[in-house]
């Protein structure tokens, strides 16, 4: 028996089948899907069986060294994606397969050293380099030309084994329990533990009465009974207990008590939107529908009714909501309405909690998985609905290889399971609007408020005018004083700057010299907390200056403003406000988003000011107030989507504000009040953004009327780069249709990040079906030469990100 197995190098020249001979004792156990350990040239590497057969064209074959699963890890579906998902978006198909398990089960080999004679044999330097340990690590050896060379002698000697040792990271979690042991039939306790053994007796006793003949948590029953460990093993040695080890799941949510809320009644709007998902659920029939609900029109409730139908006919669910408003209010909804059904997949848990709730999905112990993007892979087998919450959003696309859109995977698993998946969205994408208008999609529309609430209303501040007027501060009078009539009334607000930090850039106002990255072309951003400058691109970090480097001036200023420095102005001008902030700098910790939010929930602050993360998600009823401080920081950059972007940031922002009984206010604070996008975010109509904006996307080719790839080539030889994407440029001329577009080689507008100088080619076309063939010779046939000359080709079929 034969294994052809696709092994963990992603390499041109490994993205094939492998041959393996399957050793006689695993005949029985081996199927497609499990994870191997094989051997790959001198060393030993993870593989994925991917095909089990009687056949081999080879002399000789080697034999697979070990068998990682019982069970296997990828199902046939999931197998069946990752050869789509490598074709789609131009990787390799380890790539794609390394993209839909857990971080934990993706295993790395290591070079490992055992002692195989005595260590008295050995040189005095490497009986050092041992100490104690009969096993070294390759990596911690001191590498030495001298104390190599004796590795290499005592290797050939046989007095050192060097071996290849293939080891995951799926550590479980294992407790120790006891229960009563089932001889133990309720005798009087303290005759058979003794009178002076009280502690044991309690613990006896409320065993009996606390847990019947169920296990429980020693940990849980020490701190129960404010007892000692040696209390519990005693009653273990006389036979009365029984110790047992059981594998646990690490919950993080596991202390929380969810309490289900009082389910709404539906309006007439939700039940109708309803009605064709449920009847898609009931006739396993596939289609997408585009949901397109204002703020606050109770789309969460659509999607929790949904899922019950889906639960109701035995099938799952998988809900998607981007990272950002992967909220605890959203995961509270569903673990209230469906309790331990529920799997939470996102980048806060660790790599333990990952493994753990893959593993609930992966053992069907539960029927919903919400999560952020990755969660689209849940290996559900029996799959009934997908949602894509906030579809519009940016994070749905993977901006690694492999480059694939969550909506492009969960509409292909829609199809393979005959099941309806479900946008919703605010501010649907242009593409997904223009799919539903053509009826590729089916549009569904929630056009107000649950209870009638009124939508906020927008003031629109223009910053030039406040100028004028000798404001030279980040708030506008009108903002300030809104801030200060909620602080007066006990309500809240919610002020959205889209940039962490405490300045955009460091100027010397002597000479014009600019603090910048060393390894990429951008400007450093000023952290006030640890006075650094710091590069948001490659991480560099350097001490804020003193004096200039270039004429030795000490007038060093700050130029623009982030959230650190708006923080810090907000205490001056209202030094009675609470404020609490939320970016990347203050959510580092675990857990530390959620104590925020609750914070703020409980009614601890005033003020959330925040980045993105404060724009989604959040329904508290004393926000009444929504500020936007600098509604220009998305529309100025150099992509095509950026108008698109800043209308449906400010209506997500907007929808913040008045989602109770109290009514809301929004400010927005612009230097370009006249743009359309800000205009029609005024009047909350996407409808009339939409037109504008295709007219635009018209005008200039770009989706939702032309399809994109962007190839970026990055080297640190800048006559290499041109030259090469030069080539490549012609080449796909050379083998496309004249009907499509390739655009470039120019420079990407980061020049240069860590180190490496950037190029970029695009390609518009509207129907091209040589493209990704064309691609896949671009990357094979560069691939050589990106090994030897650290080069780097990137294909992205649907770019989000231009940058």
């Amino acid at each position: 028996m034969y294994a052809k197995v696709i092994v963990d190098v992603p390499a041109n020249q490994t993205d094939k089948l492998f041959d393996y001979l399957v050793p006689e004792e695993l005949e029985r156990f081996i199927s497609p899907g499990m994870r191997v350990v094989v051997p790959f040239g001198s060393r030993k590497i993870q593989g994925f069986v991917w095909e089990i057969t009687t056949f081999t064209s080879l002399q000789k074959v080697k034999p697979i060294t070990e068998l990682l699963d019982p069970f296997p890890v990828l199902t046939p579906e999931m197998m069946k994606l990752a050869e789509y998902l490598a074709n789609e978006t131009v990787c390799f198909l380890i790539t794609a397969l390394q993209s839909m398990i857990p971080a934990a089960i993706r295993a790395k080999p290591k070079k490992m050293l055992t002692l195989t004679a005595n260590k008295a044999e050995l040189p005095p330097v490497l009986q050092a380099v041992f100490g104690k340990q009969h096993t070294l690590e390759w990596k911690d050896l001191p590498h030495e030309k001298g104390v190599l060379q004796l590795v290499k002698q005592a290797s050939e000697n046989g007095d050192i084994d060097i071996d290849y040792v293939v080891s995951d990271k799926t550590n479980k979690k294992i407790v120790q329990t006891v229960s009563i042991h089932p001889d133990y039939r309720g005798e009087d306790v303290q005759n058979i533990v003794g009178n002076k053994a009280k502690k044991q007796a309690a613990v006896l006793q409320w065993l009996q009465e606390n847990a019947g003949s169920a296990a429980i948590a020693v940990k849980q029953l020490t701190k129960e009974l404010h007892t000692t460990r040696q209390t519990v093993l005693e009653l273990v040695r006389k036979n009365l207990l029984v110790l047992e080890e059981r594998e646990e799941y690490r919950d993080p949510y596991q202390s929380r008590v969810f309490q289900e809320q009082e389910r709404p009644a539906l309006t007439t709007q939700q039940q109708h939107v309803l009605q064709p998902v449920q009847q898609a659920v009931h006739d396993k029939e596939h289609m997408t529908f585009l949901l397109r609900g204002v703020t606050g029109s109770g789309k969460t409730e659509v999607y929790l009714q949904a899922i019950e139908k889906v639960l109701a006919k035995g099938e799952e669910a998988i809900v998607l909501v981007p990272e950002i408003s992967l909220t605890p209010q959203m995961v509270e909804r569903f673990k209230a309405r469906f309790g331990s059904k529920v799997a939470v997949l996102h980048s806060a848990l660790a790599a333990g909690e990952k493994y753990d709730e893959w593993r609930k999905i992966h053992r069907k112990e539960v029927q919903v998985a919400v999560g952020a993007r990755s969660a689209v892979f849940a290996p559900f087998e029996h799959l009934g609905l997908i949602i894509i919450d906030e579809e519009h959003e940016g994070s749905y696309k993977q901006e690694d290889h492999p480059k694939y859109h969550a909506r492009q995977v969960a509409i292909w698993r829609g199809k393979h399971h005959n099941c309806p998946v479900m946008l919703g969205s605010a501010t649907p994408s242009l593409e997904s609007y223009a799919r539903a208008r053509k009826g590729v999609y089916k549009l569904l529309e929630l056009k107000e408020r649950v209870n009638n609430i009124a939508m906020p209303v927008v003031n629109i501040i223009d910053m030039r005018e406040e100028l004028k007027k000798g404001n030279r501060s980040v708030f506008s009078e009108l903002l300030l004083e809104k801030l200060r009539t909620r602080i007066e009334r006990n309500e809240q607000a919610v002020l959205f700057l889209n940039r962490r930090g405490y300045s955009t850039f460091v100027m010397c106002r002597n000479c014009g010299y600019t603090a910048d990255c060393p390894h990429c072309e951008i400007t450093l951003t000023y952290h006030h907390t640890k006075r650094q400058l710091k590069c948001h691109y490659c991480g560099f970090e350097e001490p804020m200056l003193q004096r200039c480097p270039d004429c030795d001036s000490e007038h060093i200023r700050f130029f623009g403003t982030g959230t650190q420095k708006v923080e810090e102005e907000l205490t001056k001008l209202l030094p009675e406000a609470r404020v609490i902030r939320m970016d990347v700098d203050t959510t580092k910790r675990k857990g530390s988003h959620e104590k925020l939010l609750q914070s703020f929930g409980r009614g601890e602050a005033d003020i959330l000011l925040g980045t993105q993360m404060i724009a989604k998600g959040l329904d508290f009823p004393k926000i009444t107030l929504a500020g936007v401080l600098a509604a220009d920081t998305l529309l100025h950059l150099p992509d095509f989507r950026a108008s698109e972007r800043t209308f449906q940031l400010l209506t997500q922002v907007s929808g913040r504000a008045g989602r109770d009984k109290l009514t809301g206010e929004v400010v927005i604070q612009t230097y370009t009040p006249d743009h359309y996008s800000i205009q029609h975010a005024k009047t909350h109509n996407y409808e009339a953004f939409t037109l504008e904006e295709m007219g635009h996307r018209k005008r200039s080719g770009y989706p939702p009327y032309y399809y994109l790839a962007l190839l970026t080539i990055a080297s640190e030889d800048v006559v290499q780069v041109i030259q090469t994407s030069e080539k490549i440029a012609a080449y796909l001329r050379q083998s496309l249709s004249s009907e499509t577009k390739v655009l470039g080689p120019t420079v990407s507008p980061i020049a240069r990040i860590k180190d490496r100088y950037r190029y970029q080619c695009m390609i518009k076309y509207r129907n091209e079906p040589n493209l990704t063939q064309t691609l896949q010779v671009v990357a094979s046939h560069y691939q050589k030469e990106i090994a030897s000359e650290k080069m780097f080709i990137s294909i992205d079929m649907n770019p989000q990100m231009f940058m």
